[in-house]
């Protein structure tokens, strides 16, 4: 295999996706790929440092830690270090150019595809397969001119989409036919299976909710995530954010390991972080 991709999106914040992209990375470890994350714009209070000194996201470097290779600046060439409410800290390729209003930055973004583009060549060199994150939704729609971060990456890596939805918060089944209808066709085409995470109960009880849903969406719902408590992975964007620290929710997901059957549990990534 080589120049493959995949690409996690999610129907909102905080469903999951971190996690999902981690797991397919130590799955396609084991599997004998050489296998990286890539997140082209990732928003996070905190950052990894590089063995260069360069600042990225520090799922992605958990991510990388997962696929059992250097955490690198390409995986995530873009990093919003929220200031306030309406401003960032912006670091390009692993380095702070400023902050920025959301309003400035949106008027910016455009420029900085090329540096997306190259950051994701690079990897694309390098592996097998690239495994790539989406933010937040695909369906913002007040956000989907200039979109660099899902479809438009998506495109960008000719990536087929797995759309992964939380359930432990209820509304999933909307959440997902909701998203759906407010994606293009050309982009509902891309996305290729619908990921439910967090489930706890009876998947028995959840099966006609399934087949009503792929009846509806014609698309398979390729997997069932079971709850995992106490997963230690940072949370990122900005509504994932909101819960970190100042809500203490306990964050569940998780998927089980090939070899053993256990729960797949990334590594704490707190060791890795410099401070």
């Amino acid at each position: 295999m080589k120049n493959r991709s995949i690409m996690i999106q999610g129907t909102g914040s905080h469903v999951g996706k971190s996690i999902l992209v981690c797991a397919l990375c130590r799955i396609l470890k084991q599997d004998g790929y050489r296998v990286a994350p890539f997140k082209a714009q990732n928003m996070a209070l905190n950052s990894f440092v590089t063995k260069d000194g360069k600042e990225m996201g520090r799922a992605q470097a958990a991510q990388a830690e997962a696929a059992g290779i250097e955490p690198m600046v390409e995986m995530n060439p873009i990093l919003l270090k929220p200031t306030g409410d309406t401003g960032s800290q912006v670091v390009i390729m692993g380095k702070p150019i400023g902050n920025m209003t959301a309003r400035e930055y949106y008027q910016k973004k455009g420029e900085f595809v090329s540096i997306i583009k190259e950051a994701y060549d690079k990897l694309r060199d390098q592996f097998d397969v690239i495994v790539i994150e989406g933010a937040g939704s695909p369906a913002e729609i007040n956000l989907k001119d200039g979109d660099i971060v899902n479809m438009g990456m998506a495109e960008l890596a000719s990536a087929p989409v797995l759309l992964v939805t939380d359930i432990d918060r209820g509304g999933a089944f909307a959440w997902i036919v909701g998203t759906l209808a407010l994606l293009t066709s050309d982009e509902r085409a891309r996305v290729k299976g619908i990921v439910f995470n967090k489930f706890r109960g009876d998947k028995g009880i959840l099966k006609p909710g399934l087949d009503m849903l792929e009846g509806r969406i014609n698309k398979p719902v390729v997997g069932v995530i079971p709850y995992i408590h106490d997963l230690s992975i940072d949370d990122e964007d900005s509504v994932s954010l909101e819960y970190s620290g100042v809500n203490e929710r306990d964050q569940g997901s998780g998927v089980r390991g090939r070899n053993t059957g256990d729960k797949y549990l990334i590594p704490d990534p707190r060791p890795l972080t410099p401070f």
